[in-house]
């Protein structure tokens, strides 16, 4: 787990430490000490904590004037015990919210595991952004975690599934990879694969 790093392709169009509006805004980082855990296992310290003990993340990139936020996941998705909607959501998502971002893109490719709990967190969001034309897309989860989130029947809240996994989205410049899923979510295009 040390060894996996949040996608650093677009640091030289975004730093989530260097933005004023960014709730992370002014951390300072450490390339050899590791300070964050999952479990036993040490995470690379570039992720970011915002309350959970098992799940991290990492802003990618924000754009204001477009109104989205593209955020990448590593961990235990878990709202039974630890409820990380309720960090992410306030400690996250609504700072950027009330700067205006009302489109949330989750990259979900190191979410290893996911455990529901209630849905008031994900009703909150949902109708909050829904009211400014926004949405949160869940991309590349894995099948037992889209299983369990389609259990929970989060498909009420957010934006996940099939058609938004196994998406090609590392190697594109962030305003294509929002683009593809705007034009997904309101049913313009399929999908952006590999």
């Amino acid at each position: 787990m040390h060894n996996i790093e949040p996608h650093y392709q677009w640091r030289e169009l975004y730093a989530a430490e260097e933005d004023p509006d960014s709730p992370f805004f002014g951390r300072k980082y450490s390339e050899f000490q590791y300070t964050h855990k999952l479990y036993n296992f040490y995470l690379h310290p570039q992720w970011d904590a915002f309350g959970s003990s098992t799940l991290y993340g990492k802003i990618l990139f924000v754009d204001y004037d477009d109104q989205f936020a593209l955020i990448e996941l590593i961990g235990e998705w878990n709202d039974a015990l630890y409820n990380d909607i309720m960090h992410l959501k306030r400690r996250v998502l609504e700072m950027l919210y009330e700067k205006g971002i009302v489109k949330f893109v989750l990259f979900c490719d190191n979410v290893l595991n996911f455990h529901s709990s209630e849905d008031d967190y994900y009703a909150e969001l949902a109708e909050e952004v829904h009211e400014e034309g926004g949405w949160v897309v869940c991309i590349n989860t894995r099948q037992h975690v889209m299983e369990e989130m389609q259990e929970a029947r989060l498909q009420h809240y957010i934006h996940f599934g099939d058609e938004y996994n196994d998406m090609f989205w590392r190697s594109q410049k962030p305003l294509i990879v929002f683009q593809v899923i705007d034009a997904m979510v309101n049913g313009r295009v399929k999908r952006l694969t590999s």
